[in-house]
């Protein structure tokens, strides 16, 4: 009893999700040659519904998913599974598809209007304890918090010592973006699981085709935009074939 109340406990100011469905998986052939990464197998449930019944223990039931690659089999295994259990609204992108920045902006109208939301991608797996990223977000007050880890990676978000937003940074080609200059700043991996405050959608100054990460960049220097660090937590970026044996192991 104890352990379920803490689950639902501080999700109550938090309403829907997002989850970004709709890439091509270039890295992810031969399966995105036939399918959509989405519905890749992780021990017997698809990415898709582990990340549906990963929202669910935190008592988020109302879930958008953007589609375009082969945005048929997804909707098709969401209606014969009648959402494994969740309430969830597609965000058609079969006509072009937007990124996780365009992606969102275009299920804007699918949000509740003033009501704080999540997104999470479909290729990644974690067992991040999102009431504990929401209480962070709190205590920062932020427009936006994303989970961070020390996983290795060629790009990076930079973050001051009190883990506000700073920059990107992409090691194999020694790009930087930078928001905020530092004299040093921390170097974490995105997690892909984000806290968002329904105002951002009046922020966002672009449209059409564009990434989250260039919603960020664009707004660190102005607005609250923290990282949350829960390295030591089960995470798999099921990016290539090869890691399907990975988030196996992990996620039984």
């Amino acid at each position: 009893m104890n352990e379920s109340k803490n689950i639902n406990s501080g999700i109550q100011q938090t309403g829907a999700a997002m989850i970004f469905a709709a890439g091509l998986g270039t890295r992810f052939k031969p399966w995105t040659d036939k399918h959509p990464k989405a519905l890749a197998i992780v021990n017997g449930k698809s990415l898709l519904q582990r990340n549906v019944e990963y929202l669910q223990q935190y008592g988020i039931k109302d879930v958008i998913v953007n589609v375009h690659h082969f945005a048929d089999q997804i909707i098709d295994a969401i209606d014969k599974s009648n959402g494994w259990g969740s309430n969830i609204i597609i965000s058609d992108e079969t006509d072009e598809v937007l990124e996780t920045g365009g992606g969102l902006l275009k299920a804007k109208g699918l949000f509740k209007p003033g009501e704080r939301f999540i997104t999470c991608n479909a290729d990644f797996l974690t067992d991040l304890d999102i009431n504990k990223l929401i209480e962070f977000h709190e205590q920062k007050k932020s427009l936006i918090t994303f989970a961070v880890t020390n996983r290795k990676t060629s790009r990076y978000l930079l973050f001051d010592e009190d883990y506000r937003l700073c920059g990107w940074r992409n090691v194999n080609t020694g790009q930087d973006r930078i928001s905020i200059s530092k004299n040093n700043y921390i170097e974490k991996a995105y997690s892909c699981v984000v806290v968002f405050e329904y105002d951002i959608f009046k922020l966002i100054p672009f449209s059409g085709k564009f990434s989250v990460i260039d919603v960020y960049l664009a707004l660190a220097a102005n607005y609250p935009i923290y990282g949350y660090d829960h390295s030591g937590d089960r995470l798999v970026d099921v990016g290539k074939p090869e890691s399907i044996a990975i988030a196996e192991s992990l996620f039984p």
